[in-house]
């Protein structure tokens, strides 16, 4: 357990100085910086994750992040699952009244295919970094549960240091972290979690919600941007733990039928 922990932090430590290693060196442009930070990222990360699985004596496959023939698919049913979910968010948002999205004129279809290569690369980063050898060599020692809040918390760390306050931070990608790390224990790979990491964070950009200009932008009533905020989070955080422990059950379900094969 205690080696378990020692490599685990050594890797988190790893991936924290290949990213604040890269993060001065990225141009300074919507797009570009994420694009510059997630391709190079994903490479160091990558780097890592394989130097860490052979000092274990492990291989790729152990910690999810070995390709094989199924994981198109699995990204792509990921990538699906996570445009449903961003679209039932912005449904209730909507719904629950004041407030509408317009078309925004800076953003042309160039930009959309840069951002959403972008996040592409930013989830592979993420995923590597979180959900791959550090939640898989936790779960043994820690059981599932406790290596995943483990990790949703050094996740919600990283977002802080990113400049997101405590409050976002733990209820968005600390919750999102569940979701993730549930998808990737199922499925035992990040094909998954990566299509789903990224549908939703490219959703979520085309709607304006990432701080910068997006395919559409929120138009929010006077008085009601507070009220906006509190529904929008509080539908994200009900969306995500539905769907994480429908992984969740999805995960008993292959456990049960493993047994019995038994």
């Amino acid at each position: 357990m205690n080696v378990a922990f020692g490599r685990v932090l050594l890797f988190s430590i790893g991936c924290a100085v290949v990213l604040a290693t890269i993060a001065p060196m990225a141009p300074k442009a919507h797009g570009q910086t994420e694009l510059f930070i997630g391709t190079l990222g994903s490479l160091g990360t990558f780097g890592l994750t394989l130097l860490f699985v052979r000092w274990d004596g492990l291989h790729l496959n152990n910690v999810g992040a070995s390709p094989d023939r199924r994981s198109l698919v699995r990204f792509a049913l990921g990538f699906l699952i996570g445009l449903i979910l961003i679209a039932l968010n912005s449904v209730v948002v909507w719904g629950a009244g004041h407030i509408r999205w317009v078309r925004t004129s800076e953003v042309g279809f160039s930009d959309v295919i840069v951002t959403m290569i972008a996040y592409l690369s930013l989830s592979v980063r993420e995923e590597l970094a979180f959900h791959g050898y550090p939640l898989q060599r936790l779960k043994p020692a820690l059981g599932l549960w406790g290596a995943q809040f483990i990790v949703a918390f050094v996740f919600a760390i990283e977002h802080v240091a990113g400049g997101s306050t405590w409050e976002l931070a733990l209820l968005g990608a600390g919750v999102g972290s569940l979701l993730f790390g549930m998808a990737a224990i199922t499925t035992r790979g990040l094909a998954l979690p990566i299509g789903l990491h990224a549908a939703w964070n490219i959703g979520d950009w085309m709607r304006g919600g990432k701080g910068w200009v997006g395919f559409w932008k929120p138009v929010v009533e006077d008085g009601f941007k507070e009220r906006s905020a509190f529904v929008g989070i509080t539908t994200y955080v009900l969306i995500t733990c539905i769907a994480t422990m429908a992984f969740w059950w999805w995960h008993c379900s292959i456990e049960r039928n493993n047994v019995r094969r038994a």
